[in-house]
């Protein structure tokens, strides 16, 4: 049996990576360590193969936790552990430092201590800041590295760590940059899920500014088989992006949702923009497919259609969702409060 330690198992793209592995592979055992924070839910992980899996309760940045947590003759350590959402970063930043930035040397430490084979990180494409509108610049593994949230800021942050780690002391460690995720699971202060929300309780959809910011979208399980890849196939050292090719502006998605919910466009509503609001994100995905041998199962359309049937046959995960703390944060935010 591989062993591997998962961190943020229990969050959206932590708990799809743990489904796809424990369903498509019989050899691998997963330790997933997540410190459930909003957005860590344990009904994230529903159905999952108990035999293989074992959840432990705890935060990276513990140091002493993280090291009576791995597993022996562990194979890699998977970090998808961080606060990931830019407008929390902007209220506050310090979550942000401690999460992203600490608990990556807490745990590339850990690595060391228990030679762990291999390391791999996962981050984002705002850690190269933002592209022009209308042009053919993408996104790729040399881009400079200019982050423009404290989130974003904090990522490249971890990476550089991650680097240091890797020339300082040789660890095998592998960093993966993707773009927009989107799919079953994903806490509603994203795009996409906060749409679906809103519009199935036919609530207004906010809109940042003019909605012409472009993001490239893929479904969150074609992430997860990328990053899979880069694991076993990926070359020590190396950064490798993962997109499906899948340009968007934000009021075309939000209008394909109201469309396939048959809900009216007049219940989109434009707020003020987001500070540093980033415009373009495009991200050229030629090096994973090439080295990984990976591409994209799930196409724009599908995926859409997917994550909504999910959503609309899952009201209950979003009603314990939508309760408690999440409704203060979406009236801060949007100067508006759930039904």
């Amino acid at each position: 049996m591989k062993r591997i330690f998962v961190t943020g198992g229990a969050g959206f793209i932590g708990s799809a990576f743990i489904h796809l592995i424990l369903r498509e592979t019989s050899d691998v055992e997963i330790v997933n360590f997540d410190a459930l924070t909003y957005a860590g839910n344990p009904e994230n992980l529903t159905g999952v193969d108990e035999t293989r899996h074992t959840f432990v309760k705890g935060d990276i940045c513990d140091k002493a936790a993280v090291l009576a947590a791995l597993p022996d003759d562990c194979e890699a350590i998977f970090n998808f552990a961080a606060e990931s959402h830019v407008d929390r970063s902007i209220s506050s930043a310090d979550e942000f430092v401690l999460t992203n930035v600490l608990g990556t040397q807490v745990l590339l430490d850990a690595a060391r201590a228990r030679n762990v084979r291999r390391f791999i990180q996962v981050s984002t494409d705002e850690v190269m800041g933002s592209l022009p509108d209308e042009s053919n610049l993408y996104f790729t593994e040399i881009s400079p590295l200019k982050p423009n949230s404290p989130y974003a800021a904090s990522k490249a942050a971890a990476e550089h760590f991650v680097r240091a780690a890797r020339e300082t002391f040789g660890l095998d460690t592998v960093i993966t940059r993707c773009g927009n995720n989107y799919g079953p699971r994903q806490f509603p202060e994203k795009l996409i899920p906060l749409m679906i929300s809103n519009a199935m309780n036919d609530e207004p959809l906010p809109v940042y500014g003019d909605g012409r910011n472009v993001r490239d979208w893929i479904y969150v399980e074609d992430h997860a088989r990328a990053i899979w890849l880069a694991f076993e196939r990926g070359k020590a050292g190396e950064i490798y992006n993962i997109g499906a090719r899948n340009e968007q502006y934000n009021i075309d998605v939000v209008k394909a949702i109201l469309d396939a919910l048959g809900k009216p466009h007049s219940l989109i509503k434009f707020v003020a923009d987001r500070l540093g609001h980033d415009r373009r994100y495009a991200i050229e995905a030629d090096k994973s497919e090439t080295e990984l041998g990976w591409k994209p199962l799930t196409n724009w359309e599908e995926g859409l259609q997917k994550t909504i049937e999910w959503y609309q046959e899952n009201q209950e995960w979003v009603a314990h969702i939508r309760n408690g703390a999440y409704r203060d944060y979406y009236q801060k935010m949007y100067g508006a409060s759930l039904k």
